[in-house]
């Protein structure tokens, strides 16, 4: 009966990463119709790109005994294609800076993520240490996520705007992590469950913030307030400390002006 829970809400967990990977889609076809990518970050992808790395090897037969986690192998499998696609977007159409950066970045987690692949396979023999060194990295990988959409929320409570924190990617966080925290414990597997106990609050906690902010309007400045001066305009003139006084004349239309000295207190 367990089992056939977990599968259960494995299937559920895949269904909301595959939108929580999906959601970004929306913001990138924005980025290709205006050709800028705009005030988006490209570390939340990179990231999430190094959370699906892991994972994906993580439920292979390589590391987890067998098929025991094969729901983690298809939407983390999906994941990288998606992730990796979103990043080579975001450099074709970013400055020359942030290309650097995010080709730097996304790189440097690759690297990283074949090291320890090759580690695990060549250095430890048993499924069990192979479980703790990639599940242990996946763990950071996995919180890092979670964590990341910490710079937009803080972007959000300064600009009191939720433009660049999209609604449906906060939601199918929350439900992801909330369903695949659901399918650690099932399993009684801590290394799955942990990331998932950080990333539940968080997502929850965008959706609260993006309740708050979703209505606000920034208040436009007042119009200068107009004078009805139908005869004399009194003009300070700041370099010659003058009074201007323009009248105008009735009979040819046309302003007259006269210049007197005024002592400023």
């Amino acid at each position: 009966m367990i089992v056939i829970l977990k599968m259960v809400v494995g299937l559920m967990g895949n269904a909301a990463s595959f939108l929580l990977y999906a959601a970004p889609i929306c913001t990138f076809a924005r980025v290709i119709r205006k050709k800028s990518t705009e005030e988006f970050s490209f570390v939340p992808y990179s990231i999430s790109l190094m959370n699906c790395l892991f994972y994906t090897w993580y439920g292979l037969p390589v590391v987890s005994h067998k098929w025991e986690n094969f729901p983690m192998i298809t939407i983390n499998g999906l994941g990288i294609l998606l992730e990796f696609s979103f990043i080579i977007i975001f450099i074709w159409f970013t400055s020359p800076k942030q290309k650097w950066k995010a080709g730097i970045m996304t790189t440097a987690m690759i690297i990283f993520f074949s090291i320890i692949a090759l580690i695990s396979t060549y250095v430890f023999h048993d499924h069990k240490t192979r479980k703790q060194l990639v599940g242990g990295v996946g763990l950071i990988a996995s919180v890092t996520m979670y964590a990341s959409p910490l710079v937009v929320m803080k972007k959000v409570i300064q600009t009191k705007s939720v433009e660049f924190m999209p609604f449906t990617l906060s939601l199918f966080s929350f439900l992801a992590s909330s369903l695949w925290m659901a399918y650690g414990l099932l399993g009684r597997d801590l290394l799955i469950t942990a990331p998932n106990l950080v990333g539940a609050p968080l997502g929850a906690l965008q959706l609260l913030l993006y309740c708050k902010y979703r209505n606000k309007v920034t208040e436009e400045p007042k119009p200068a307030q107009e004078w009805d001066v139908e005869k004399v305009d009194l003009k300070i003139c700041k370099q010659h400390m003058q009074i201007a006084v323009v009248t105008k004349d009735d009979n040819t239309n046309e302003n007259k002006c006269t210049d007197n000295k005024v002592l400023m207190d």
